[in-house]
């Protein structure tokens, strides 16, 4: 994935230049931890991955166009379930992987802001 020639708005708006996607979107496999305090709020067996939105890319969207791309994600093909425990930190349950998660949330994050 080219960050830059695949979502060009969301890269203009960048304060600085990144080439990896963990500047953007921190996607981690949700296991049975029982260390974790997310465990609490995304229970492995619901939401198979966390997603939280680095403050650079919220800093971009907004917090209008973010709320606009959680309710596109909520009601998308691409993930079973999805649930924004705050505007920044989501579980989701998807068949993707991790770069087809990123994938899917910076082209509905770009949508908001073309």
């Amino acid at each position: 994935m080219n960050l830059k020639n695949d979502f060009p708005h969301i890269m203009s708006g960048l304060k600085e230049e990144v080439d990896e996607v963990r500047s953007l979107l921190v996607i981690d496999e949700n296991y049975d931890d029982v260390d974790s305090d997310e465990f609490d709020v995304f229970d492995p067996s619901e939401f198979n991955y966390m997603i939280y939105v680095t403050e650079e890319l919220q800093e971009v969207l907004g917090e209008e166009r973010l709320q606009e791309a959680i309710n596109k994600m909520k009601s998308g093909d691409d993930f079973k379930d999805f649930y924004a425990h705050e505007t920044d930190m989501y579980g989701v349950m998807t068949a993707l992987d991790d770069a087809g998660i990123a994938k899917s949330m910076l082209t509905v994050m770009e949508e908001t802001l073309s």
